[in-house]
């Protein structure tokens, strides 16, 4: 019996909600599942389809925490002596009881941002307590591992496993048409995929695009999201008068947007830090590289972990828009992106859940 403890799951949509569905999806293998998630409005059908158990906690969120610690208390006293409980955050085990926590094998992953905070605040003080409980802190990517010791957690709890990915590559008809409708018979085509944000460096790429019309006039390039910056970049394209190039679609379905990944040629995404938000791991990054894809991703975060710098991608300073421009010449130049594309979709399959899953499983037959 494994359990899982986590504030974010499907149907609820986003990176977190992805990461802990797969894990607990693909743990069913190794033994039975029962997840404790926030609830999430029309949930259930979606919860009957599964086959481990969720439950759902209800409620005000400042009352569900403790409702959630006393249901899983609950069910591991009724002779469900889980193998381990995975939590998603460190505020998932926080109200967790210590001699509880002391009984059980605790498997807490960090992310990045939710752990950078300025060393002796309150909240720093508050994760830290709350991370000592673990057995063992699973990081997201190296990077991530390498803030965290920077940040005084125990060194010797933090394993890295990047996230695992699905590698089945179906994607339905209509979407694939509904993709070719949107691309037309442009060429070379470039994708960002993200919450629009100032640190996933748009702006910057934005002014590569205008560089490279002149010696590839087909290009388009199509920004899948929707956030803060949205305004700011569709000015920006009107100011660069780029309109015809850059299109902008803000609530694509999961499968469009795989469907238009799928028939693109390059992903960019060079990320930066950005107070204490970061790139701790970025998985769409390895979505692309599973349909042969390559990347170009910031040096500041953990894209380092899936991009192969020069390979399968290339990584560059987003707060340089020069090396943004000459990374993008690069991969055009002789259609380099092609062969690229075929060594990230080789690489990526080194990430598959089953690989994933093994190592979790591995931490957790290791002894307390």
């Amino acid at each position: 019996m494994f359990l899982i403890t986590t504030r974010n799951f499907p149907p609820d949509v986003g990176g977190m909600q992805f990461l802990m569905f797969g894990i607990a999806k693909n743990l069913v293998r190794h033994g039975p599942v029962q997840v404790f998630a926030d609830d999430f409005k029309n949930s259930n059908d979606f919860d009957n389809s599964l086959d481990f158990g969720v439950n759902r906690i209800k409620g005000i969120k400042f009352l569900a925490k403790y409702r959630k610690v006393s249901q899983i208390q609950n069910f591991v006293s009724s002779k469900n002596n889980p193998r381990a409980i995975i939590s998603d955050h460190w505020k998932s085990i926080e109200k967790l009881p210590l001699n509880f926590c002391n009984k059980h094998k605790i498997l807490c992953l960090i992310h990045g941002k939710e752990i950078n905070h300025p060393i002796g605040s309150p909240i720093h003080t508050r994760m830290i307590n709350s991370l000592n409980k673990s057995f063992k802190i699973i990081a997201n990517s190296n990077f991530t591992k390498n803030l965290a010791i920077e940040k005084k957690i125990a060194s010797n709890k933090i394993e890295v496993i990047n996230p695992g990915i699905d590698l089945n590559h179906s994607i339905n008809e209509s979407d694939l048409k509904n993709a070719k409708k949107i691309i037309k018979n442009n060429t070379p085509i470039i994708v960002t995929i993200a919450r629009l944000e100032q640190r996933k460096s748009i702006d910057k790429v934005l002014l590569s695009i205008k560089n490279l019309k002149s010696k590839y006039e087909s290009l388009k390039y199509i920004i899948l999201g929707d956030g803060d910056e949205y305004k700011n970049l569709n000015k920006i394209v009107s100011n660069l008068k780029l309109n015809d190039t850059v299109d902008f679609i803000q609530d694509a379905s999961q499968g469009l947007k795989n469907a238009i990944l799928k028939s693109s040629n390059i992903f960019v995404m060079p990320s930066v830090q950005k107070g204490r938000s970061v790139e701790g791991f970025g998985l769409v990054f390895l979505e692309a590289a599973k349909y042969g894809v390559p990347s170009i991703g910031g040096i500041k975060g953990g894209a380092a972990d899936i991009i192969k710098n020069g390979e399968t991608g290339f990584l560059c300073d987003g707060e340089q828009q020069s090396e943004i421009y000459n990374a993008l010449l690069k991969m055009l130049d002789g259609d380099k992106y092609i062969e690229m594309g075929k060594s990230a979709e080789i690489y990526s399959k080194e990430f598959s859940w089953e690989n994933q899953i093994k190592k979790i499983i591995n931490l957790i037959n290791e002894r307390k």
